[in-house]
């Protein structure tokens, strides 16, 4: 198997096992069409596209923990960049992006523990100061 079909079939893993523990509930919650414009997202990736991808998570994720342990004001600069680049990483992925659902969205880290789990996995607080900084500072 060459590397780009190793590749492709990395892509087609991370779609199914998202779908099989998610699907359901993204489907019910946004609609079919946005869920299958995500993995359609995914699929159509580049593996330069993929490595920004993760790297934009990532660059995220220390963001938060930098900012939580600063003390920063979501209201701050970090939270306008934290969420400048919250967006950029959905836009990745998404069909249509607008300020609304990003909201939405970051509401939802702190309401599902799954989630405040995840963005908290390393240091509490960053699951609520994304929250907060995407309800200012999204447009």
């Amino acid at each position: 198997m060459s590397d780009t079909e190793k590749f492709e079939a990395f892509k087609h893993k991370i779609v199914w096992e998202n779908e099989a523990r998610y699907g359901a509930e993204v489907r019910a919650k946004y609609g079919d069409g946005q869920a299958d414009a995500a993995n359609a997202a995914v699929l159509a990736m580049t593996e330069a596209d993929y490595e920004r991808f993760e790297a934009l998570k990532d660059e995220v994720q220390r963001a938060l923990e930098d900012a939580v342990r600063a003390g920063d004001d979501p209201k701050g600069p970090s939270g306008e960049r934290i969420v400048r680049l919250h967006k950029t990483w959905l836009g990745m992925t998404w069909r249509d992006y607008t300020a609304q659902a990003h909201r939405a969205l970051a509401a939802g880290y702190t309401a599902d523990e799954r989630f405040t789990a995840y963005y908290d996995r390393k240091l509490a607080g960053c699951a609520q100061f994304l929250c907060d900084a995407v309800q200012y500072w999204a447009r």
